[in-house]
């Protein structure tokens, strides 16, 4: 759809599910960026925690009712809304999760950015040949963020999961293109070129670490999927260590670009998410040394 045709024909509106979800820059990026092709764009928050598969049902079967172009969906619900949906993208099938939900004649189908938006984000720190990365956690991100190494021909992919059976589920379907289980934190790191946070851990108020300080090197990067605080304690302790870090910002935007273009049809300014994304953050900064 055009930009003339689809400012004409409503008002965007988009949102987001999952909790908590407070924190989310996403109204900023998705607002801003609406704004700057000139359309009238609203993010609406679905803040519900605890939502079993009824409640779910009922707030996407809100969103393909009241007008929403599409939804992101966030922790802790990517992998339980993929059964409620009418279709899902190849992407988002074969990992079976989802963070976006496309509105379309009344069908919901469900695609995953986090795997696109990691894709553009990580590309500048594998080496050529020979990366060996960890990916702590298995859950929705952690899924997207090992098929997005696999597509990048990362050769050797050690995930570890507090719950085993999540790490080997997802090592299975991985298996062919050099995934497997790693039985702890230790073994994911042995001689890995780089690590990936993809779990919650370290997202305020949570201050703890998914990996112990005493695991990293400086010639290891590290990556969080966590952007509030952009600085986790993860990247804090690598980044004393001499580490290269990459924090939760190019993940945030760049999945939210590539979600924005599904709704709409329309390249947004990565440029202009991210000063947005930025503003957000400032502003989180400061209250948090005021308080």
């Amino acid at each position: 759809m055009s930009k003339r045709g689809y400012a004409a024909s409503k008002k965007l509106l988009t949102g987001l599910i999952g909790a908590p979800i407070a924190h989310s820059a996403s109204p900023a990026m998705h607002e801003r960026a609406a704004e700057a092709l000139g359309l009238r764009g609203h993010y609406q928050l679905i803040e519900v925690a605890g939502a079993d598969a009824a409640g779910l049902r009922l707030m996407l079967e809100g969103v393909r009712r009241l007008g929403f172009a599409g939804v992101n969906v966030t922790y802790p619900y990517k992998e339980a809304v993929v059964p409620l949906l009418d279709a899902l993208a190849p992407g988002a099938a074969s990992m079976g999760a989802v963070n976006t939900v496309v509105v379309r004649d009344g069908r919901l189908t469900g695609h995953n950015t986090d795997t696109t938006g990691f894709v553009r984000a990580v590309t500048p720190l594998l080496a050529p040949s020979g990366n060996a990365v960890a990916v702590i956690g298995a859950g929705g991100v952690g899924k997207a963020i090992a098929f997005a190494l696999a597509s990048l021909n990362v050769a050797d992919i050690r995930i570890f999961d507090s719950e085993p059976a999540r790490a080997e589920k997802l090592a299975a379907m991985l298996a062919p293109r050099g995934a497997r289980v790693a039985a702890s934190v230790e073994d994911a790191l042995e001689g890995a070129t780089g690590l990936v946070n993809g779990t919650p851990v370290g997202m305020l108020p949570n201050r703890d670490t998914p990996v112990p300080a005493g695991l990293l090197r400086a010639d290891l990067w590290v990556a969080d999927a966590v952007y509030s605080p952009l600085i986790t304690p993860l990247l804090a302790a690598a980044r004393e260590k001499g580490a290269k870090i990459m924090t939760g910002r190019d993940l945030a935007i760049y999945q939210a670009a590539d979600a924005f273009e599904l709704f709409t049809g329309l390249a947004p300014s990565t440029e202009i998410m991210g000063e947005a994304f930025d503003a957000v953050m400032a502003a989180r900064s400061a209250a948090y040394q005021a308080a």
